[in-house]
């Protein structure tokens, strides 16, 4: 029987290795295996302290660097799935840095101390905002 690329012999039932783009949609990381590809080209994910191209494989014990905004996510890889499973399924995939998870928190924290609105986006402006807006364009 032939082995062809990181799919184990047939009835073997387990992965080696999978596509970095694939676990990246996987482990719900990412909303799309083409989003995911996008991010690993455009260097916010590295493999092993390296850049890497999307269809590069990763294996149980890879560690991963993800920037996504001004998030960051140190991971080691723990398991492969082929199938997009269930958020809390998704989870048992890797095993975030303790470092990792404390500037998380910090960075939530942060947040939440400013008034729970994200960086960059004001959000709905309230009747003064409106209003203001309303004399500027000469309608009040």
């Amino acid at each position: 029987m032939k082995h062809h690329g990181n799919r184990p012999p047939a009835g073997s039932g387990e992965e080696t290795a999978l596509r970095l783009d694939k676990w990246l949609w996987a482990a719900r990381f990412f909303k799309t295996r083409g989003l995911a590809a996008e991010a690993i080209q455009g260097g916010r994910v590295h493999l092993n302290g390296k850049r890497v191209k999307p269809a590069r494989s990763v294996r149980i014990g890879d560690r991963l660097e993800i920037h996504k905004g001004e998030v960051r996510f140190e991971l080691e890889v723990a398991a492969l799935s082929r199938q997009r499973r269930p958020a809390p399924e998704a989870r048992r995939l890797y095993a975030e840095t303790e470092a990792s998870l404390a500037q998380r928190q910090a960075l939530l924290a942060r947040r939440q101390a400013e008034g729970g609105r994200r960086l960059g986006h004001p959000g709905r402006p309230d009747r003064r905002q409106r209003r203001q807006a309303r004399r500027l364009r000469g309608r009040e």
